[in-house]
Formats: C-alpha cells, sequence, structure tokens
C-alpha cells in the first residue's frame, strides 16, 4: 500500500505544473486512477489551448489590416474638419 503511494507521489511530481495542480488537490493514491485522470486533464489542456488558438487565429484573419481610423471610402471633401464649417461644398 505504501508503495503504490509513493509511485503517486513520484508521478504526480513529474507531472506538468498545470496538470499537477488540478490532480494535487484530488490527492488520489490509486495509480490506475491517478494515470487515468492525468490523462484525461492532458487531453482537455490541449483541447482548451487547440480551441484558443484557432479562435485567435480566426479573429486575426476577420480583423482588417487597416487602422479603424483610416479614411477609405470617404469623399475627399470630408475629411478633418468634423463639419464645423470646413470647406467649401457644392450645392445642386
Amino acid at each position: 500500500m505504501e508503495a503504490e503511494e509513493d509511485n503517486c507521489v513520484k508521478f504526480e511530481n513529474g507531472l506538468r505544473p498545470d496538470i499537477k495542480q488540478l490532480i494535487g488537490f484530488s490527492e488520489i493514491r490509486d495509480f490506475p486512477t491517478l494515470v487515468n485522470k492525468s490523462r484525461i486533464c492532458d487531453k482537455d489542456s490541449r483541447a482548451k489551448a487547440n480551441y484558443y488558438k484557432v479562435a485567435n487565429e480566426k479573429r486575426g484573419k476577420d480583423m482588417g489590416r487597416g487602422k479603424p481610423y483610416d479614411k477609405i471610402g470617404k469623399k475627399p471633401d470630408e475629411g478633418s474638419s468634423g463639419g464645423r464649417g470646413g470647406g467649401a461644398r457644392d450645392c445642386p
């Protein structure tokens, strides 16, 4: 019984810090259960990292490369005057 507990402690000490933190609070002292739970945590951690990686890549592609304050698509008479009687305008 002590040997299995020692194996569990040794195994936990070799885990990545993020998995060790999740598993350590459980204080699992059955070695096969500990290994199985660690695998599940690792799989979930990788899935989470992949999800955020894809989400960040998608967000990066959706956003234009230009600055939000670029004057693309504005008419030449529109501009920095801010509408306070800047330039001469033609009335129809």
